[in-house]
């Protein structure tokens, strides 16, 4: 009980602070959906792709950190363009932030594939519920309105290049912004590749990984291991440098219709209070080109 009234002492100082600055959402099923990462994914197959997936952080901790997304995306005028549509719902103790971006991307052949370039543009709107916090002093000024809002404007870049067992990709989904606080986001440039290799009869190995810089912190780095049995159900492990090793599984349930789940094993001190977190992925495929489609896709 201590250490949750601890956690609820510091998410009302969060809840204070311009959270409306908050960085990219992290969320470990990105592999499953490059579009969460790199606006140039938009289209990079011939038929529509949807998803919704809900990421609960930090497990047995009231007010920790939650995320819900709903992505669609799909190609256009024979594959040369794509559209896709993101929206990220994302709370941390008192404040909520909702994002809207649409990502267009134009798509050409370069040698055995296809490189795509990528724009995203959206609104963000925060909101931190002040009077939902717990004081120890009611009388404190920085409490005294009930609900701050603002909204801002976001706007990134991708490239995404790919073909039918390799792909590789640099993003900065949040470029620039406009709006209040906007001088505070710091610009995330990430870099992610990964390979489909053949290990035997009924069974594929992914290896993959992400790197994430942002100026006057730490590079994070993901690596990946992914094994595909029967072109069916995805097995894999991650490592995510000072922050968690996780475990995922995919199943390609029709081929228009996959789940998928991940469990993040936090590293930090963290995990002498929770058990990690948790996500869960629905997706379903549908559309002109299904038919055709491969299961499951490997990117």
């Amino acid at each position: 009980m201590k250490r949750i009234k601890l956690f609820l002492l510091i998410l009302p100082l969060l809840g204070a602070a311009p959270l409306w600055a908050q960085q990219d959402v992290m969320i470990s099923q990105y592999l499953f959906n490059g579009l969460l990462i790199n606006p140039g994914y938009a289209g990079s197959h011939p038929y529509t792709s949807s998803s919704l997936l809900h990421r609960s952080q930090w497990n047995q901790f009231d007010g920790a950190p939650t995320t819900s997304v709903v992505a669609l995306d799909g190609a256009l005028r024979n594959n040369s363009m794509g559209v896709g549509v993101l929206m990220v719902h994302d709370q941390i103790g008192l404040t909520t932030q909702t994002d809207v971006a649409v990502n267009f991307a134009y798509r050409m052949r370069l040698g055995a594939g296809r490189l795509a370039l990528g724009l995203k543009g959206g609104m963000a709107n925060t909101r931190a519920d002040l009077f939902a916090a717990e004081l120890t002093d009611p009388g404190d000024p920085n409490y005294s309105e009930n609900q701050q809002i603002t909204q801002s404007a976001r706007f990134g870049f991708g490239a995404y290049y790919h073909m039918q067992r390799f792909y590789c990709g640099v993003s900065i989904p949040t470029l620039t912004a406009l709006g209040p606080y906007a001088e505070t986001i710091e610009p995330h440039l990430l870099t992610t590749a990964g390979v489909v290799l053949k290990a035997s009869d009924g069974v594929m190995l992914k290896p993959s990984f992400l790197l994430k810089a942002v100026q006057g912190a730490p590079a994070q780095l993901d690596l990946n291991l992914h094994a595909l049995f029967q072109e069916r159900i995805w097995l894999g492990a991650g490592w995510r440098s000072g922050d968690a090793v996780v475990s995922m599984m995919e199943i390609q349930v029709t081929p228009e219709l996959r789940i998928g789940y991940a469990h993040d094993f936090t590293l930090s001190e963290i995990r002498n209070y929770s058990t990690g977190s948790n996500e869960i992925l629905i997706g379903f495929d549908f559309g002109q080109g299904i038919s055709a489609k491969r299961s499951p896709r490997y990117f």
